[in-house]
């Protein structure tokens, strides 16, 4: 799919709503051959290098190809990390991927036609300023609202519920920005996993490798960091990174604007400091981040739910700790601080003496779960090992299991 952009993207038609097509190109597997039949280079490499897969895992294959080619994008793995099927292997495919990486881009590729979708029915509506959905969310406080739709979709899919009225934030420009203001960044609630990873590369290259994890480049393209911090899951990889960085939530009700700490929104599991008719506007991120460190967990590298995902951001001056920020998804109802262990940290020394005695004072900040991704055991250890794999790794000690070599 292209948006204004100009950019193809792939995504996942299965959860998306009608209404987030408005104003962009979509070119399903039947558009990716020439008018005239003429196979796309994709096409002809999967042939040529034997690549298909079953009939349900090549369309997806065929077009995430396509679009990666028409991006010049190379890297294959994580272009193509958003279609799991095994039946055959990736090999003959990220082959054929590399054949038709040099060929140009046929020139039915590059003819977009925007789509115009009527989608104004009775409980759908689709805001095209901040403005008008205040004032909309006010009249309609029960409605639910859709910007990527990578949750909400699977309402649908999976649990056949009707979420009426609601509201499409996908032409809303205002909430997609994404502002320097020096010192920190304002980012839009409805900014794309995507979008935020192209603004944080610079500031975290830790914070940004994990979000390369989050979903697939089909979910990033549409998932937005403010759904991630709106539906108050405690497994969101968003939240923990951000509660560690300091950031604060710009909320909106009407005209009125209220702020606060991120950490400060979840108050139990499934409960959010939200008002009636109140939405997130935007988060507000300081951008000094030299010392943020973020830690996903999971059975799976890529695409798969954290068991645990740890967040630490420590200062230190003369020997000396003097501000710790330690959050972590996974590990209680809500994304959380380890505030006993901050707290064992702040005013030490920094060495490996210190983090022994705060992954102890750890065991006070968090009573987990158990459930099919982790026992509450195991991750109370994950997390008390993170806490020193932080140190380790501040202090340039090999950390990554894949770049570690006997």
């Amino acid at each position: 799919m292209t948006g204004s952009d100009g950019v193809p993207r792939p995504m996942n038609a299965c959860i998306l709503f009608l209404p987030q097509l408005q104003g962009r190109a979509v070119r399903t597997v039947e558009g990716i051959s020439g008018p005239d039949g003429s196979l796309h280079p994709v096409q002809d490499a999967m042939i040529r290098k034997h690549g298909a897969q079953c009939g349900f895992c090549t369309p997806g294959f065929i077009t995430t190809m396509a679009a990666a080619h028409a991006n010049g994008e190379t890297d294959f793995d994580t272009a193509l990390a958003g279609n799991l099927c095994r039946c055959t292997g990736y090999a003959p495919i990220i082959r054929a991927a590399e054949m038709a990486a040099d060929t140009p881009v046929p020139q039915w590729m590059q003819e977009n036609i925007l789509s115009k979708v009527h989608a104004s029915s009775e409980g759908i509506f689709c805001p095209k300023s901040a403005d008008d959905l205040a004032q909309w969310y006010e009249r309609n406080p029960q409605a639910t609202l859709v910007a990527g739709g990578t949750d909400v979709g699977l309402w649908v899919t999976k649990h056949m519920r009707s979420p009426t009225p609601i509201a499409f934030l996908g032409q809303v420009p205002d909430l997609r920005h994404i502002e320097d203001h020096g010192d920190h960044l304002r980012i839009g609630a409805a900014a794309t996993i995507t979008e935020l990873m192209q603004a944080i590369e610079p500031i975290s290259t830790s914070f940004y490798k994990m979000l390369a994890r989050y979903g697939s480049p089909q979910v990033r393209n549409a998932a937005t960091i403010g759904g991630n911090i709106a539906n108050g899951s405690p497994i969101g990889d968003g939240p923990p990174a951000l509660i560690a960085m300091g950031a604060t939530l710009i909320l909106r009700q009407g005209s009125e604007r209220r702020r606060m700490p991120l950490e400060d929104f979840f108050i139990a599991y499934q409960k959010q400091d939200r008002l009636p008719s109140e939405f997130l506007e935007a988060i507000e991120l300081p951008k000094k981040q030299p010392y943020l460190r973020c830690y996903k967990l999971s059975k799976r590298f890529d695409q798969d739910i954290s068991a645990v995902c740890g967040c630490l951001n420590i200062s230190i001056k003369g020997g000396i700790i003097t501000h710790a920020r330690i959050a972590f998804g996974g590990m209680a109802g809500t994304p959380k601080r380890a505030q006993t262990a901050e707290a064992a940290l702040i005013g030490q020394l920094w060495n490996s003496e210190t983090f022994t005695k705060a992954q102890e004072a750890m065991s006070k900040d968090f009573t987990p779960l158990s459930d099919m991704r982790a026992s509450a055991s195991y991750r109370v250890q994950a997390a008390e090992n993170m806490l020193m794999r932080y140190y380790h790794d501040i202090e340039h000690e090999p950390v990554d299991i894949r770049g570690i070599r006997a």
